[in-house]
């Protein structure tokens, strides 16, 4: 077990759930980072002002008022996973990259970059859905909906098709 799973799995944590147009959706934080986000699990619904922001803006983002986070995020995982995982926070909203693209960035193959999103703890707030095959499939997403999923999230965010037609919600 890694030094960071450790300490994430064992520091003191908070949980609220909230729903989402693609249904119930936990978030975790622990100390002053959000480490989860697990889908249509129900936790408990902590005080704390760090989940009542992190509700707050996805609640805004489902609402079309925003289209990225600015949150403290800290989610577990090897350095491999942490730097695919900035990569993905650096794609600006309504944008993709391929993972290839994102292979390139982080030095690694595209194979390890799609095992990196697999394993992403903060799907939408750490926004793997913007990452798509090279030849603008949408590729696989693990949330609620599978590839539906991924492009109701695309298309909230503005992003268009490889014809430059908008995605339909």
């Amino acid at each position: 077990m890694s030094v960071d799973k450790f300490l994430a799995d064992n520091c003191l944590k908070a949980e609220r759930t909230v729903e989402t147009p693609l249904g119930r959706v936990t978030l975790v934080a622990s100390g002053d980072a959000l480490t989860g986000l697990h889908w249509g699990r129900a936790g408990q619904d902590d005080a704390s002002p760090l989940l009542d922001e992190a509700a707050a803006q996805l609640a805004a983002y489902f609402a079309g008022g925003r289209r990225s986070f600015d949150l403290p995020v800290s989610p577990a995982g090897t350095a491999h996973d942490r730097a695919v995982w900035q990569a993905m926070r650096d794609i600006p909203p309504g944008e993709t990259r391929s993972y290839g693209d994102v292979a390139r960035t982080v030095r690694s193959s595209p194979r390890a970059v799609g095992g990196a999103c697999g394993r992403n703890p903060l799907p939408i707030i750490v926004p793997c859905h913007r990452i798509v095959a090279a030849n603008g499939a949408l590729g696989g997403w693990s949330g609620p909906g599978g590839a539906e999923g991924k492009r109701f999230l695309l298309a909230l965010e503005g992003a268009r098709e490889a014809d430059g037609a908008a995605l339909p919600l």
